[in-house]
């Protein structure tokens, strides 16, 4: 998923939030030990929230249909995607407005800047200039993060294009986000309730 379901996934604990928001960026089990005990569960989540992803049935349906034209892509486009329709229909998923929400979420993680990795806040910057979450509402913001993710790839991905292809297939990726959104929220939980239950325990 991208940054707007991972933060929608984190509950309400700051730390958790940081480090599943910047999950993308802290690569290796090593480089956990390095961080304050909730962002290394934050990056953690991030990781089995990606892993569940990619092998659910579901999204595999999805990503076939990207498959022929956007290859290894696929996957990253139906993310965007994915975070499309959970922008779109918000509302059903959320009591507060995606703009308090986002608003939030920045302030938030604007909080552990000091302590995450140097090209997360480079980007981060920009996330919260171009105010990212909430332009994932409209196709048209879709496209304007599909064209930067493209730009900054070495090798031609096509990306810029995929946002015609969501529009051409807009009901059956609508259709799939809806059936595999409460999959992935359910085991978020479970994968936390869990993980706080080990540390209780120790």
């Amino acid at each position: 998923m991208n940054f707007l379901a991972h933060a929608y996934v984190s509950g309400d604990e700051p730390e958790i939030l940081a480090g599943n928001f910047a999950g993308d960026f802290i690569k290796g089990r090593l480089a956990l030990q390095s961080y304050p005990q909730g962002i290394a569960m934050g990056v953690m989540l991030h990781r089995a929230v990606d892993e569940y992803t990619d092998r659910h049935e579901i999204v595999r349906e999805s990503k076939v249909r990207l498959r022929p034209k956007y290859r290894h892509y696929a996957g990253v486009i139906v993310d965007v995607f994915y975070d499309h329709f959970l922008a779109a229909r918000w509302q059903h998923f959320h009591h507060q407005s995606l703009a308090d929400f986002s608003s939030k979420v920045y302030r938030t993680v604007e909080g552990y800047r000091k302590v995450l990795p140097q090209r997360f806040n480079y980007m981060f910057d920009y996330m919260v200039r171009g105010n990212w979450l909430v332009g994932y509402q409209t196709v048209a913001g879709i496209r304007n993060t599909l064209t930067g993710m493209a730009s900054r790839i070495t090798h031609p991905s096509g990306m810029e294009r995929a946002a015609d292809d969501l529009q051409e297939h807009y009901h059956l990726f609508a259709n799939e986000f809806e059936a595999f959104f409460p999959d992935l929220t359910t085991f978020a939980a479970d994968w936390l309730r869990t993980s706080r239950d080990q540390i209780s325990n120790r």
